[in-house]
């Protein structure tokens, strides 16, 4: 399992809530979390095969930007 970190624009939760089904959707996560008390925002992303790539646009759909840290 790899985990992959992001810096991102999910400033509270009502964004999260719109990225949550997104996420949730998405088969090759394993788990994710959100760190709003950071001032980064950081999405951690739980995953065997999921790439940096994959993450970003996936949470684009949600319109919310996630730059690998």
């Amino acid at each position: 399992m790899k985990t992959l970190k992001f810096k991102t624009n999910i400033n509270c939760h009502n964004c999260l809530a719109k990225v949550e089904p997104k996420l949730n959707k998405e088969s090759k996560i394993e788990s994710w979390s959100v760190d709003l008390q950071s001032d980064d925002r950081i999405l951690t992303v739980q995953s065997e095969s999921m790439s940096e790539e994959e993450v970003f646009k996936t949470v684009l759909k949600a319109g919310f930007i996630a730059k690998p840290l």
